[in-house]
C-alpha cells in the first residue's frame, strides 16, 4: 500500500486532521522564507499533540547540521528531509549526528535528475516537480526509476489515484493540494487519504 505524507502542517487543527486521518508521515517545514513555516517551539507543540505512530518528518533547507540536529535530539522529528542543495558530504555529517533516516528531495526535469536521485546515499528520495511550489512534472522520467522514492509535486485529490497506478511510488506527499486558501483543509486531506487507499483496494 503507498504510504501517505501530509507535509507543510503548521497548527494544532492540522494535527488533529493528521490523527483522524492517520497518514504514516506529516512534514514540518522548518525553511524560513516558506510560508509554511514553523519555528522549533511552535513545532515541538505539535509534535506533542500528534499520534505516535505517526512520524514526523522535519522538512530544511540548507540548514546547518547543528539545526538539524537540535531538531532530532529534542524529539520533534523523527526523519530529515532535506530540500535544498546539501550533497553527499552533507549527508555524510548529517549521519555522524543521528542514525534516523535521511530523505533527499530533487527536482526532476530531466533523465539525469532521475540519476541523481538514484544515486544519492540518503535512504528514500523525494521527486518534486520544483521546490514544493505545487507543479507536477513527466512522469515518463520515472518509468526506470531503480529505487523505492516518495512522489510529489501537484497531486491532490483528483490526480493521486490516477499517478499511483501509474507510477506505483512507495509514498505520496501532499501540501498545497490540499488546502484552501492557503490553510490546510480537513475535508481535501481527508479526500486525498481516501483516493490513496480506496484506489488501491480495486
Amino acid at each position: 500500500m503507498t504510504k501517505i505524507k501530509l507535509c507543510g502542517l503548521s497548527s494544532v487543527s492540522d494535527i488533529e486532521a493528521a490523527n483522524a486521518i492517520k497518514p504514516e508521515y506529516i512534514g514540518f517545514v522548518f525553511a524560513e522564507k516558506s510560508k509554511r513555516y514553523v519555528s522549533k517551539a511552535q513545532a515541538a507543540v505539535l509534535k506533542s499533540k500528534l499520534d505516535a505512530d505517526i512520524k514526523a518528518v522535519g522538512v530544511f533547507l540548507d540548514n546547518d547540521i547543528d539545526t538539524v540536529a537540535s531538531m532530532i535530539e529534542l524529539g520533534i522529528i523523527d526523519i530529515v528531509q532535506l530540500h535544498g542543495s546539501e550533497d553527499e558530504e552533507y549527508v555524510a555529517k548529517l549521519r555522524t549526528v543521528t542514525d534516523k533516516p535521511i530523505i533527499k528531495a530533487f527536482v526532476i526535469r530531466s533523465q539525469e535528475d532521475v540519476k541523481r536521485a538514484e544515486r544519492t546515499s540518503a535512504d528514500f528520495v523525494l521527486l518534486d516537480g520544483g521546490k514544493g511550489d505545487g507543479k507536477t512534472f513527466d512522469y515518463g522520467l520515472l518509468e526506470n526509476i531503480k529505487r523505492p522514492y516518495f512522489l510529489a509535486g501537484g497531486l491532490n485529490p483528483g490526480n493521486v489515484r490516477e499517478a499511483i497506478k501509474k507510477l506505483k511510488p512507495y509514498a505520496v506527499d501532499v501540501s498545497s493540494g490540499v488546502e484552501t486558501d492557503g490553510v490546510k483543509d480537513r475535508e481535501k486531506m481527508a479526500a486525498f487519504a481516501a483516493e490513496v487507499r480506496g484506489g488501491e483496494r480495486k
